[in-house]
């Protein structure tokens, strides 16, 4: 009995290999497994291959395995892909009506298993259910109940109708009845779970409920991959709590919407991609200026342009420092799992407001659209946190200017809202004084930046997401530091070096902006060697960290670039750090 491994469906877009893939993880979830699901695909309708991949465990697990141990294959091409990942006694089951088709490309050692999954299909209501075949066949191969997915068919296909119900249910049970009792397969069932119900979500999902959870009552953005499901989870759920999803024409009037709602008191965000983001930069500046919260989630893609819509990267991180012009402050969280996206989302309203200042949520592809099993969410832990807001005492007579940006130590003055008695001001991306009025006065344009800057001198962040953390030794021989999702990589990468006796720790970073550059400097003094993980090809971390701490030996800091649109494995990241102990 096992317990990991990690299946895979693989086979044309449009054939239903992601109603496959979240049949089959939904089940798994409820039967007690952890998974982490991602799913390759083309950035087109139909056509092109694609694939969905669970890795299915007794712990929790938060990246993508080494090698595939089953592999569902809707065509040949789907294992010609996907052969090198497959482990030596892996099982390959191909669409196919000879019993044991010849497959040279699925490798030696491979077992192949022809199963004419359209066929059965076509004899049980439809050649568009052959993915249930697959599923149910999955199940078989697994050892799973096959009673624990009727519910979830139900759910998936219910807004069907009745009829497409049971027709899917007969698909799965008869692909499962094809392969149940497989005796040469018996060594890929799993250890049973532990029967505990979990949350299964996307960073996306979980971002948006995090947004919900923390009050935020309008959502405007333009739809793009991979950050539209963001929107498309609040779209049903939003309303019942008095909010606004608004599909804006571009991205343009989408942060211009936000900004707008957010001086005026509504809690507001937007969520996009680097093509997106890019078309933001002049609002960005806006909301900067007139010092008006607003969150932006950038969930990275590969670019430049268009780039490779649906694959991994993390180029956007110069973008979301320093994109849009002048000196413009704001604050970058970059949560790394599923949770972190909650509470990443729910505190960057806190921080927005508090510190009256654009707030970005720097996620990635593999953050966004990967599926985690997530133990629990802590409500208790969300706080609201409104910021200054003028007391009625503080403000003025009606017909006199409200001082909205008057200075102060902390560099954060009251705000007033719009209709507030005597709160009466000039909102203007112009230069101005404490009440709004425009001047080009030299005294006060750097008193006035110098306001700005002086509110992220301490930027202090809800427990529920720290700034940095560290795993393993303060002084270790490697320190492994990244952020976004190679937390999963790297952290199973750190485990493994550590039971083959090296002394390795793992730094993550989740607030980029300010880069809590005092404790980082501290540790990667203590470090024998430094390894920057990320998925961009120019190291962009790394050139922050030199930037912001600087070395004194700059030969102890090293690159490990990954950028052909996937995530990290585990294994590469060892390989690198192998080299270097």
């Amino acid at each position: 009995m096992r317990s990991e491994l990690t299946w895979m469906v693989g086979g044309q877009q449009g054939e239903g290999i992601e109603s496959t893939g979240y049949v089959l993880s939904a089940g798994l979830n409820r039967l007690g497994y952890h998974i982490y699901g991602y799913r390759t695909f083309s950035s087109r309708i139909k056509g092109g291959h694609t694939n969905f991949r669970i890795r299915i465990a007794t712990r929790r697990v938060l990246a993508n395995s080494d090698h595939v141990d089953v592999l569902i294959a809707f065509d040949r091409d789907s294992v010609r892909r996907n052969a090198a990942q497959l482990t030596p006694g892996a099982v390959v089951v191909i669409d196919d009506e000879e019993a044991h088709p010849q497959l040279p490309e699925a490798g030696d050692g491979v077992r192949v298993l022809g199963v004419p999954l359209t066929g059965i299909a076509r004899d049980v209501g439809g050649v568009i259910m052959k993915n249930m075949v697959g599923a149910g066949a999955s199940a078989a191969l697994l050892g799973l109940p096959v009673d624990a997915f009727d519910d979830l068919i139900a759910e998936r296909f219910g807004s069907k109708g009745e009829k497409v119900v049971e027709a899917n249910r007969r698909a799965f049970r008869a692909g499962y009845e094809r392969l149940a009792g497989q005796a040469a397969c018996s060594d890929l069932r799993l250890e049973a779970g532990d029967g505990r119900r979990r949350y299964t979500m996307t960073g996306d999902d979980a971002a948006g409920f995090g947004a919900l959870v923390g009050g935020c009552r309008l959502i405007a953005a333009y739809p793009i991959t991979p950050a539209s499901d963001i929107m498309h989870w609040l779209v049903p759920k939003l309303p019942q709590f008095g909010g606004v999803v608004v599909q804006t024409e571009d991205e343009i009037a989408a942060i211009t919407l936000a900004v707008g709602a957010g001086y005026a008191g509504v809690r507001a965000m937007t969520a996009t991609s680097g093509p997106g983001f890019s078309l933001m930069m002049e609002a960005l500046g806006y909301a900067g200026m007139i010092e008006a919260p607003v969150v932006i989630v950038d969930v990275q893609r590969a670019g430049p342009s268009t780039g490779m819509p649906t694959k991994h990267e993390q180029s956007d991180l110069f973008e979301m420092l320093y994109g849009s012009h002048g000196d413009l402050p704001r604050i970058v969280l970059a949560p790394a799992t599923a949770e972190e996206c909650f509470y990443g989302a729910a505190e960057a309203f806190n921080l927005a407001e508090r510190y009256q200042t654009p707030v970005i949520l720097a996620m990635d592809l593999a953050v966004g659209l990967a599926i985690q099993t997530v133990d629990d969410l802590d409500f208790s832990r969300v706080k609201i946190d409104r910021g200054l807001v003028a007391a009625p005492e503080e403000l003025g007579p009606e017909d006199a200017d409200f001082k909205r940006y008057r200075f102060t130590d902390s560099g954060i003055s009251p705000r007033s809202l719009p209709g507030m008695p005597g709160g009466l001001h000039l909102a203007t991306g112009l230069e101005h004084d404490e009440t709004g009025h425009i001047t080009e006065d030299r005294r006060n344009r750097v008193r006035m930046t110098d306001k700005r800057l002086r509110k992220f001198q301490s930027v202090e962040l809800n427990d529920a997401i720290p700034p940095v953390t560290f795993d393993g030794p303060e002084a270790p021989d490697l320190l492994l530091l990244g952020w976004g999702s190679t937390y999963g990589p790297l952290a199973e990468a750190r485990e493994r070096l550590e039971r083959q006796g090296a002394s390795v720790a793992h730094g993550h970073i989740r607030l980029l902006e300010p880069l809590p550059a005092g404790v980082l400097a501290s540790r990667i003094a203590q470090a024998r060697r430094v390894v920057v993980v990320e998925n961009n090809a120019r190291g962009q971390l790394a050139r922050l960290l030199r930037q912001e701490i600087g070395t004194a030996d700059k030969d102890r800091l090293h690159s490990v670039l990954k950028y052909d649109g996937t995530p990290f494995l585990p294994s590469e990241i060892m390989r690198e750090c192998e080299a270097m102990l």
